[in-house]
């Protein structure tokens, strides 16, 4: 496997003697490696990916997004006043082919990209106090404003990707088929399921009715996609760019709330750890405000509590549908992993429920 992945990097513009490559990252979706190059003496590292080509379809478009995104990014970097080193580093810098493409495809139709690995930093998991809340969302709404301006919208590379009537429709589809026979396993999941159904549409709604606009949006910010750093604790870079697309802004802070609040893993099976941490809620909501309430509407603002509850919901109505469907998009490690997502989703869902009364005033105050 190292030669193979040598030969892979050695189709992209770096200098120096490849090393080592290791497999790094949690994610579900694609293959991430960290590599080593000595270049005179000094050990540098590069990230590799392997784009999942069964997820993204046109990874061309995906990488078109991302070079898109980070060169924007990046000239406005360049355009700050301060050039400190935390400001170069607020987003991911790709390594071209010697070709000048922002990819690689290999012999076997395999697409790769490279990217600076980002030095000195970390990513959480799970959040241990609201300050690693607040800073991580603070980045994330650092990325949104640093992208409201973007003059051209990207291709949506994954069309419908958090519309949750499409996703409400796609699980209903897998309960009438049940080709691997497993909706008996699972009815009081569908059950939960739809007594909230009615609730699925009103972003889209809202949307269509010009209440609410769309923008550029990540799609997938999870806490572990912000980069923190481990000498000042500031959230400094967003990571998996694969997703970034035209969208709401809510999903972006729903999927906080679903990843940032609880203190569990999202696949774990001792449900009571799973509930939401309402301080957890707050630095998020702050945290978020500080950047993104510079251009986001009231209306829009309004509905950041709704969109953790929607958000958690269609992310479990996903692994649902993936259990369903014989587990083909999300990796899993355990027989019934996607099932036990589900369930730990839900579960959420009822505890943000819960809170919700107390979610709404909060916000109040704080518009």
């Amino acid at each position: 496997m190292q030669k193979k992945l040598e030969n892979i990097c050695s189709h992209f513009h770096i200098y120096g003697d490849y090393v080592v490559a290791i497999p790094c990252g949690k994610g579900h979706i694609n293959d991430t490696y960290q590599v080593t190059f000595d270049q005179g003496g000094t050990l540098l590292h590069y990230t590799l990916q392997k784009i999942n080509t069964n997820v993204f379809r046109q990874p061309a478009l995906v990488m078109e997004n991302f070079n898109c995104v980070t060169s924007h990014i990046l000239h406005k970097i360049r355009q700050e006043k301060t050039q400190r080193g935390r400001a170069k580093r607020r987003t991911l810098r790709l390594v071209f082919t010697h070709d000048a493409m922002p990819y690689y495809k290999d012999g076997d139709g395999d697409y790769w990209r490279c990217y600076v690995f980002v030095e000195n930093c970390h990513s959480f998991d799970v959040l241990d106090e609201p300050d690693q809340a607040y800073k991580a969302a603070q980045a994330f709404g650092q990325f949104q404003l640093d992208l409201a301006d973007l003059p051209d919208r990207l291709n949506e590379t994954i069309p419908y990707f958090h519309h949750a009537p499409r996703r409400l429709k796609a699980l209903e589809d897998m309960i009438k088929s049940d080709r691997f026979d497993r909706v008996k396993m699972v009815a009081p999941e569908i059950d939960f399921v739809m007594k909230r159904a009615h609730e699925l549409d009103k972003l889209i709604k809202l949307q269509q009715s010009g209440d609410i606009v769309e923008r550029t949006t990540h799609n997938d910010t999870k806490l572990n996609n912000v980069l923190i750093d481990d000498f000042t604790g500031e959230g400094i870079c967003v990571l998996d760019l694969d997703t970034v697309m035209p969208g709401l802004p809510h999903y972006d802070f729903g999927d906080m709330v679903r990843t940032g609040t609880s203190p569990a893993p999202e696949d774990e099976t001792d449900l009571s750890k799973v509930y939401m941490r309402f301080d957890m809620f707050e630095a998020l909501l702050r945290g978020y405000l500080d950047k993104a309430g510079m251009f986001l509407n009231d209306v829009e603002k309004e509905l950041l509590p709704f969109s953790g509850k929607l958000i958690t919901m269609v992310i479990g109505i996903r692994f649902l549908t993936d259990f369903l469907d014989g587990d083909n998009y999300f990796k899993t490690s355990r027989v019934n992993h996607n099932l036990e997502r589900a369930r730990s989703q839900f579960k959420l869902v009822e505890s943000i429920e819960e809170q919700y009364d107390d979610m709404m005033k909060l916000l109040k105050k704080l518009m």
